[in-house]
């Protein structure tokens, strides 16, 4: 700070000179944007008075008392006067007035004094609540607590003022326990614990923050805290005030008990429009040109229509590809949207392909869109599909789940209450989802056929050629699909006639010899468009299907087609065009399942020479590794990893500014991994290994974790079936990584041995570096701290050898960690220095957090706390801005062991709370020792049975993983220990 009196961010001046006052916080006054002398305490006493009678006249009389109460000095009036006197030049003129042997403010502007604004503020949120828009409301008393910058009057003497600063922070706390309710009304349990946890501290008597903190715990999932809350209320209660809770505090105890489901969701007024502060869109555009299906139109709507009032309507379409049924249940759906005003869910769920979409990968979609914070959002499958049910209980929604696999697939995807319905679209008839309304879609009727087929092309054209069109149809099977590709063609060839297409299609050379029914139907429908494309189209569609992934980048398909970006638009747009390929997102593109089968098909049959299919991909991977290789180095510059990678031929993009580059790596993800997959049994096997290496921030920030842990295995299993000890070092180095950030130490121990010989066999220096600090992580994780430091020791001196200087600052780093682990505590905290020393000069890094991190470790080892303190909070910043939210979680528990140290436990419990919502590095290891110490601040808060419930679920995940700290939990539960 620089010693300018802060103005409140909610309450800046406008440019203008007008005068501002504040009184929630110190009495301050400023002229437009330059802060004003108040003069002494007595002197801001006397003003604060003036400003809180809002432009009434104190007398003197008044004054004196005000600010001396019954004992007044002998000069008290001639005080009170050079005091108005003083205030009177800063001022502007008129404002501090002399009237009836009394003084008052007068003249003041529209929001002038920071109280006036609070309370228009609070008036107008108590008006959105009443009218039910809480989202607003919440908004607005966030702005007004805002307004408080620290003790109300602070420093400020006298009787008037002790009683207003009393009065003032009541209000505060009545607007807190206000904003905490409709946070809680709105699905933001998780969120409000870690503030809940530290007000209870602050204010133990308190009993509606007791209260609002139960429920707030049992929505987060946690009964045994929340019941643990009450238990240590009322002992309070008893020891200090002689009193039992009051009735509603025992009432939400015995609903707990009860597990009363009413408990589980928001209890806002029947009157509030909608219980979510988001009301979800999501439907795809129906088409203009929709044909036919009156029947299936009807009897869907029918169902629809009939969800109010019933537990849940389901309708399941089967059906062929490219039969329509996406279009038919996107229309009936639009249809049906008046009848779910709450909102519209969509998805299409990948059944046809390889990796179909995982649900809760989906529910964690859906909960987002319907307004639940991330760290809101639990990571099993039940609790997420529990969730997702109890937001929607109330509403009226419609879910739409498109190419859906199969029945276990949508199960925890239903919405399961009433007034809600599911429309699904699938391949399988879903005879075992119970409950279900069955349609199965065949291909439409030749005269629907023909109508689609004439709205597309034209009635003049058709009129003019109706046999012709007829026998268009027919050639199409009457798949819409088929008939939407063909007539588009035509649509799009104004010099052709029907006839043209006629002929064309009767030439069974153009066609699949095997055109039947089912899949096979649907391959005729595209060799009809394929064969019509122009030879550059027809190449892009050839190569473009070869790649795995949900959808891919108009710079990768760029990089497949080995074309510039512009070129490569222009030919994407044209398939667009004849519905070969669908526009997912601005940039980006993807086929639909069947089409992309038919074009690799194309690919195999048509691609001359056969090896520019392997170039295609090759080129891929180049671009692919390219880029996350400039991701890498922009979050790590000076890194020396990216000069031991397998060297590339096609470029990749560049970035300006790390966001920029991160924003790259999560969006693309997806079809990156799948590309390093798809590499699994090709001469590409060590480009993919290191794309794997270079992209590991996918599983550092907790992002894809899950399938990037899955795609490292795959790669361990292709490189050693492959004999090649070098890739295979490489890739059990990122399986190493993976293990380590999850907290599964042991296997991590396997896997880095294995690596250590693999990459020592291959003389891979790059590396043996890598594993010898990962060995030494390992090693500090099961107290082997001389060891620990023989493999760091071992990991600088061949980084030192490689000029790595980035990687061996956070080799140092580590190397104080072990040294704190054999009590050299002074030795640590040099050591640490010297990372931050050399991160520092690569800029604000992912590493120089790492590094802070490492120097307030060992400085609260030294027990010096406030030092700690600034390295820890330094950290956080970095690992905010870089989005390493696993590292953001650690840090926030590191801090909360600082707290405790320095005893504090109510900012301990805060920052442990934090670290529980957004997650460790170390997995359920670490959430056990989030929860131990999270006890251990709560037990000298005198939460002893909350603490105590925090300490059972820690031994129950160390038990589970067999961590030996389980025994420092049983002696902490043992009944000598609580006392």
């Amino acid at each position: 700070m620089d010693g300018v009196p802060r103005v409140p961010e909610q309450w800046r001046p406008d440019g203008s000179a007008a005068l501002r006052f504040s009184v929630l916080g110190p009495v301050r006054a400023w002229r437009g944007a330059d802060s004003l002398p108040t003069g002494s305490p007595q002197q801001r006493a006397l003003l604060a008075a003036l400003l809180l009678r809002e432009g009434r006249t104190a007398t003197a009389g008044e004054l004196i008392d005000a600010l001396w109460g019954e004992e007044p000095p002998s000069q008290a009036l001639a005080a009170v006067r050079t005091y108005a006197s003083r205030l009177r030049k800063v001022l502007d003129p008129d404002v501090l007035v002399s009237e009836s042997g009394g003084y008052a403010i007068r003249s003041l502007g529209d929001g002038a004094l920071d109280l006036a604004v609070a309370q228009e503020l609070a008036t107008d949120a108590e008006k959105a609540k009443n009218s039910g828009d809480l989202c607003h409301a919440r908004s607005l008393l966030n702005k007004t607590l805002n307004l408080w910058d620290g003790e109300p009057l602070a420093s400020v003497p006298g009787p008037y003022a002790e009683t207003q600063r009393a009065r003032l922070e009541e209000w505060r706390l009545q607007l807190l326990e206000s904003r905490l309710d409709m946070d809680l009304e709105q699905g933001c349990h998780a969120e409000a614990v870690s503030e809940l946890t530290a007000l209870t501290a602050a204010h133990p008597l308190r009993e509606r923050f007791r209260e609002l903190l139960m429920l707030a715990l049992y929505r987060s999932g946690r009964q045994a805290e929340a019941l643990a809350v009450y238990a240590d209320t009322r002992r309070l209660l008893a020891d200090e005030l002689g009193v039992d809770p009051r009735p509603g505090l025992k009432e939400l105890q015995q609903r707990i008990l009860q597990a009363d489901p009413n408990l589980a969701e928001p209890s806002a007024p029947v009157a509030e429009p909608a219980a979510a502060p988001v009301r979800p869109a999501q439907l795809p555009a129906t088409v203009s040109d929709f044909t036919g299906r009156a029947s299936f139109v009807s009897e869907l709507g029918d169902v629809l229509s009939s969800a109010e009032g019933r537990v849940m309507a389901v309708s399941a379409l089967a059906g062929i590809g490219g039969v329509g049924k996406t279009t038919l249940a996107v229309h009936v759906a639009h249809q049906a949207r008046g009848a779910f005003p709450d909102g519209q869910l969509y998805v299409d769920l990948q059944g046809a392909g390889a990796r179909a979409a995982e649900p809760e990968t989906v529910l964690g979609a859906f909960l987002r869109a319907l307004g639940a914070a991330d760290s809101s959002i639990p990571d099993s499958l039940a609790e997420r599909a529990a969730l997702f049910r109890s937001m929607l209980d109330g509403r009226r929604v419609l879910v739409l789940l498109d190419n859906a696999r199969d029945a276990a697939q949508v199960r925890p995807l239903l919405p399961g209450t009433e007034g809600c319905a599911a429309l699904i679209t699938s391949r399988v008839r879903m005879v075992d989802l119970v409950g279900a309304h069955l349609v199965d879609l065949d291909v439409m009727s030749p005269e629907e056929a023909l109508q689609l087929f004439t709205k597309i092309v034209g009635a003049e054209r058709v009129a003019a050629e109706r046999e012709s069109a007829l026998d268009v149809v027919a050639a199409c099977g009457f798949l819409p699909l088929a008939i939407r590709i063909a007539a588009s063609r035509l649509a799009a060839r104004r010099t052709w006639t029907v006839s043209v297409l006629a002929a064309k299609l009767a030439d069974e050379r153009r066609r699949l010899d095997e055109l039947q029914a089912g899949d096979l139907a649907v391959k005729a429908t595209f060799e009809l468009g394929y064969g019509q494309l122009e030879p550059a189209q027809a190449r892009a569609f050839r190569l473009l299907g070869l790649a795995d992934g949900p959808d891919i980048s108009l710079a990768a398909a760029a990089a497949v087609l080995n074309l510039p970006v512009e070129a490569t638009e222009d030919l994407l747009e044209s398939l667009v065009d004849t519905s070969l390929l669908e526009s997912a997102a601005p940039g980006r593109y993807r086929y639909h399942d069947l089409v992309r089968l038919y074009a690799r098909a194309c690919a195999e049959r048509d691609e001359q020479p056969p090896s520019e299919r392997a170039a295609a991909m090759s080129r891929l991977l180049d671009f692919y590794l390219a880029t996350a290789a400039e991701v890498y180095a922009i979050e790590r510059p000076g890194d020396r990893l990216v000069d031991g990678l397998e060297p590339t031929e096609y470029a990749g993009l560049h970035f300006t500014d790390g966001s920029a580059a991160l924003d790259w790596l999560y969006n693309e993800a997806a079809p990156l991994l799948a590309c390093v997959r798809q590499s699994a049994d090709t001469n590409r096997l060590q480009r993919a290994v290191d794309l794997l290496w270079a992209a590991k921030d996918l599983t550092e920030s907790g992002a894809n974790s899950h399938q990037y842990e899955t795609t490292a295995r795959a790669m361990c299993e292709a490189t050693r079936v492959a004999g090649d000890p070098r890739a295979e070092g490489r890739a059990r180095t990122v399986l190493t990584d993976v293990l380590l950030v999850s907290g599964r130490i042991e296997q991590a121990e396997a896997e880095a041995r294995l690596a250590m010989e693999l990459a020592g066999d291959a003389q891979d220096s790059t590396a043996i570096s890598w594993v010898a600090n990962n060995r030494g992580l390992i090693c500090l994780h099961q107290g082997r701290y001389a060891d620990g430091k023989a493999f760091f020791d071992q990991a600088i001196e061949g980084l030192r050898a490689a000029g790595n200087r980035p990687f061996e600052a956070t080799s140092l780093c580590n190397l104080s960690r072990a040294h704190l682990g054999m009590g050299s505590v002074a030795k640590a905290v040099e050591i640490a220095q010297r990372g931050v020393a050399i991160h520092a000069e690569f800029g604000r890094t992912v590493r120089l957090a790492n590094s802070h991190y490492a120097v307030g470790i060992a400085l609260h080892r030294a027990g010096r706390h406030a030092e700690a303190l600034g390295h820890f909070s330094e950290a956080l910043g970095i690992l905010h801005d870089h989005r390493q939210r696993l590292w953001e979680g650690t840090t926030h528990f590191r801090i909360a062991e600082v707290h405790l140290a320095a005893r504090r436990p109510a900012q301990a419990a805060q920052h442990a709370e934090q670290a529980l919502a957004l997650r460790c590095i170390g997995g359920d290891r670490m959430r056990g020792n989030v929860l131990t110490l999270l006890g251990r601040a709560l037990s000298v808060l005198g939460q002893v049975d909350r603490a105590r419930a925090c300490w059972r679920e820690a031994l129950n995940l160390y038990e589970q993983s067999g961590a030996e700290e389980a025994a420092e939990v049983r002696t902490l539960l043992t009944p000598a220990t609580a006392a």
